[in-house]
This record gives structure tokens, sequence and C-alpha cells, in this order.
């Protein structure tokens, strides 16, 4: 085949296939901007030489930036950014896919092969990821020169100044489209084109049971681990402390990926609540398409529940953090000292921000996924709703089951994936401590006597660390409402495909 003809036959098609490459050309332009942001982080030169120290880092106003030990971890959180942008691209390439699907058969009944059809596909994909990281970097280089900003000394906030190299330009101009059209190849492997229509290998069996056993035991592990790890800390010289720890932050982690990789579980789970303690037809009709289609918008939803979870633990470390400078401060003031952090903490504490801005990103992004998943389900199905609506059904009853089809998996999603997240740290960090210990300022002879009034002893101040529950609120309610917004995308859609036209569409 022709590149010509393969461009050509890539991108036509209606109204859906012409919104999926547009959605999947905005995420290429997410991605696009992320990358070349984390490329720029890597290309601040190092300023000086060893000898000056801090003194060669003046040109950025935020130390994580200006100094180059820390600069892997912003690279690393905007690498981190990218990946429910990733989900993002993969939940457009499925939108609307039953359409391209039925186009490629055509093209099969037409004479193309199997592979040639894949390769449409894939084509298709890459094209518009192609538009999209071109588009990509041209809002970064805008973003670029509009955010400039100095404080009053004169330094740079960002790291405005700096360009990646040529070799990172290229590489995220064609690393972008490569994985989009990877990915498009990929989410084909299900699906069997044949001239006379399309044959889609589902998924028949119920979700597993093991990513709920999981998230159970990770939401109780904390209760028991730190009592635990305490008795056997004294009864074992620590050793086995320290080893009750080390597993019950595994058990956790185990939690984390269930709730990660159980959203299936979790939305079918849903959905056999709804169908038996349902009464309303909008919540037992969310609940049988539920049962039926759990793994509908699962990829989308993992990225949003691992976000939640980094969150969770994100917020129990700051609440951590601030306690101890707290615990510090008092014991500083009780023995007279000046020991710990100083007038330091704010770099620490904005450094926790930096990563909450991110965490908050990867939300937003992950909620748009889920839009997109919302509004893919219903153009996928809008002959059914069509039929509905003209069998006598209301739009509102719709509109309700789009509701409950939504939020029923999604609000107990994300209460555990919080959980789980402020578990990370709450097993095995629950007080924060300063100050204590003794102190002898006299020679070694003066300090051989333990009663020598030279021996000085300092008292210890112990702060219990508080759960950050209007953190935690904020964060889950932010998630939630931004779901509402995706559930308001999808009512429009939802107008539009259950239209009695809607019937003759084959």
């Amino acid at each position: 085949m022709k590149p010509s003809t393969l461009g050509r036959l890539a991108v036509a098609g209606g109204r859906t296939d012409v919104l999926r490459m547009s959605l999947t050309a905005g995420s290429s332009v997410l991605a696009a901007v992320v990358l070349l942001a984390a490329a720029t982080v890597v290309a601040v030169p190092e300023l000086g030489t060893s000898d000056q120290g801090s003194e060669a880092w003046n040109d950025y106003a935020s130390p994580l930036i200006a100094e180059p030990g820390l600069r892997p971890g912003v690279v690393i959180t905007l690498l981190l950014l990218a990946v429910p942008v990733l989900f993002l691209a993969g939940q457009s390439i499925r939108f609307g896919s039953p359409a391209r699907d039925r186009r490629l058969a055509a093209m099969r009944l037409a004479g193309a092969t199997p592979g040639q059809a894949v390769l449409i596909a894939a084509t298709e994909t890459a094209v518009a990821s192609l538009l999209g990281s071109i588009v990509g970097t041209a809002v970064f280089l805008v973003l670029q020169q509009s955010l400039n900003a100095r404080n009053g000394d004169g330094l740079l906030y960002l790291p405005s100044d700096q360009l990646p190299s040529v070799v990172s330009f290229l590489l995220v101009l064609l690393l972008v489209p490569v994985l989009a059209g990877l990915i498009g190849a990929f989410l084909l492997r299900r699906v069997i084109i044949t001239p006379l229509g399309v044959v889609r290998r589902t998924r028949s069996k119920a979700p597993r049971l093991w990513p709920g056993v999981l998230i159970l035991v990770g939401i109780f592990a904390p209760i028991v681990i730190r009592p635990l790890g305490e008795w056997l800390g004294h009864t074992s010289g620590g050793i086995g402390g320290r080893l009750v720890v080390l597993v019950g932050f595994a058990v956790v982690l185990l939690a984390v990926a269930g709730v990660v990789i159980g959203t299936g579980w979790i939305s079918y789970t849903a959905g056999r609540l709804l169908h038996r303690f349902g009464r309303r037809p909008a919540a037992l009709l969310a609940g049988r398409r539920l049962m039926a289609d759990p793994w509908n918008g699962s990829r989308t939803m993992s990225a949003l529940l691992a976000a939640l979870v980094v969150g969770g633990g994100v917020v129990g470390y700051r609440i951590y953090m601030t306690t101890q400078f707290a615990a510090n401060d008092a014991a500083n003031r009780l023995n007279g000292t000046e020991d710990g952090y100083g007038d330091g903490t704010d770099f620490y504490l904005n450094s926790v921000d930096l990563i909450r801005i991110a965490v908050f990103a990867g939300i937003v992004v992950a909620a748009a996924g889920i839009m997109v998943a919302v509004a893919e389900g219903i153009v996928s199905r809008r002959r059914t709703n069509a039929s509905l609506v003209a069998a006598g059904v209301p739009r509102k009853v719709l509109g309700e089951s789009l509701a409950w089809q939504t939020f029923a998996p999604l609000v107990p999603a994300v209460l555990v994936a919080l959980t789980v997240g402020i578990s990370l740290l709450r097993g095995i960090a629950t007080e924060a401590s300063a100050g204590g210990g003794t102190t002898c300022d006299g020679t070694q002879a003066q300090c051989a006597d333990p009663d020598s009034p030279l021996w000085k002893t300092y008292r210890e101040v112990t702060l219990q660390v508080p759960v950050p529950f209007g953190d935690l609120a904020v964060l889950g309610g932010g998630a939630l409402v931004l779901m509402l917004l995706a559930v308001g995308v999808g009512l429009i859609f939802l107008r539009r495909s259950t239209e009695l036209d809607e019937l003759r569409i084959v």
C-alpha cells in the first residue's frame, strides 16, 4: 500500500472519527509539553565549579531547579505526570471504536488484508499524535517565552532561559506518535477484522476476587502493624519490630496494587450491590451495565486512583513534616537550644507542595480520561439508548443511570485509595519526637562520673501526628467534583445519542 493511500484511508471517516483524532491530538499536546518540560530541566547546565558551592546556583529562585542534586527529582515528577497523560491517550484512541471497526471491516471487504487494516488504524493514531506533538512543541515554546518572570532579586522562577537540545525535540516529536501508534495497534489485539464484520473478543468472566482481598488487607493492616511492631520490638531487641514494619509496609504496597489493578473488581462489586439492593430503574440499569462490562474505562480509573493513592501519601507526609517541625520548635523552647531546621522549613514544605501540584494535575488528566470513557460508552451504545427512549424510557432515567454507573464504583474507590495512601505513612509513623538525650560539657575524666553536674539532660517532646481529614476531603472532593463535570459532559452526549435518528445507524 502506498504511503499516500495509507494516509488518505487513515484520516477518512465520519464525525466520530474526527472527534477521536482530535482527542488523541489533544492528549499528545499534553504529553509533548510535559516531556519537553522534563527535557528543559535536564538541559539546565552545571553552573560554576564545585569550590563555589551554592554561590554558583543563583540563577534560579527555586532550589529545586538551582541545585543540581535536586533536579532529578523534578524530572522524575514530570515523567510520572506523563503516565496519566498516556492513559488519556489510550482512552482517546478507544473513542468511537465500534464505528472505526466497521470502517476497517468495509476496507477488508474491499480487499485489504488484516495487517493492512491494523496498519490503517495505527497510522490514524500516529498521524493525530504527530499533529498533536507539533502543536505541543509550539505551545511549549510560547509558554517558555511567556513564563519568564523574575523575583525581586532578579532570579528566574522557572528555567525559561534554557531550551532542550535538538535531539530532545526530535525524540519528543517522534516518541509520542510512535507510542500512540503502538498503543492503537495493541488495543486492536482483541478485535478480529473480517470482510463481513467485526468480531470483538471480550472478557466474559467476572473479575477475580484477589484484588479485593489485597485492598481489605491493606486497609486493616495499619491497625495492627504498629502495636505488633512495638510489642516485638520490646521482646526481640528491635529486630522483630523492624521486620513487622517492613512486612506491613509491603502489605500496604500490595493494597496499592489491588486498588490500581482491581478497578474491574470494584466496578463489578458495585454493580452487584446496585442490582441486589437497587429499587429504582436507573440504579438497576446501572448495576446491570456495570456487571456486563466492568472493564469500561478501567485504565483511566486506575490512573485516577493511583494519583489519589500518591496524593494521600503526600498529604500524610506533609502533616508528618509539619508535626516534626512543631516538635523541634517545642523542644528548642523547652531546652533552650537551637537544633533542628531553624528557618529552613519552607524549602521542605514547598518541595512537597510541588508534588501535590503534580498530583492534582495528574488527577485532572485522569478525570479527563474518564470523561472520554463516559462519552465513548454513550456513543458506542447510542442505538441501545435510542431504542430505550423509543420504547418509553425517559431520558431522565438514562441520565440518572449514567450518574449511578459513574459514582457507584468511584465513591468507594476514592475512599479506599485515600485510605491506602494515608496508610503508607500512618502504619509506621503516628508520632513525631524531638529533643531528648544527654550531653556533658567537660573533659573525658570529668564526664566519667555519671552524677557529675556537667551532665545535662534534654527533655524530649513527642507530638501525635493528626490525621489530615481536611486535606483528604479536599483531595477526594476535588476528584468527585471533576467526575461530576465528566458526567455533565456525558449528559450532553446522551441527549444527542438518544435521538430517534440514531436507530438508523447500523
